[in-house]
């Protein structure tokens, strides 16, 4: 199983140098009045990291409110379980 996670790991390692390697024409970019000319590449990443660090920032009061909760059913007696609040819990989020 080691050694198959391995080589699935490998190619996707490949298929991204592959990817890589075939878009590095420049792409021209218009914004705000500027212009800018940069791999395409580049530009994927870049949009990449923008898209995981807009996904953290909506998800991580969610991640502190469960968190909140967990620690405040931690420090409760053991004869009583706290209910969450109607704003701790989320239905549909």
């Amino acid at each position: 199983m080691k050694y198959l996670l391995w080589l699935l790991k490998a190619a996707i390692f490949f298929a991204l140098f592959a990817f890589a390697l075939n878009n590095q024409d420049p792409v021209l970019l218009r914004l705000f009045g500027a212009q800018w000319e940069a791999p395409l590449v580049l530009l994927l990443l870049a949009a990449l990291v923008v898209g995981v660090f807009l996904g953290m920032a909506v998800m991580l009061p969610l991640w502190l409110r469960a968190r909140r909760a967990a620690k405040a059913l931690s420090n409760s007696p053991a004869g009583v379980t706290a209910s969450p609040t109607p704003s701790e819990t989320t239905h549909g989020i």
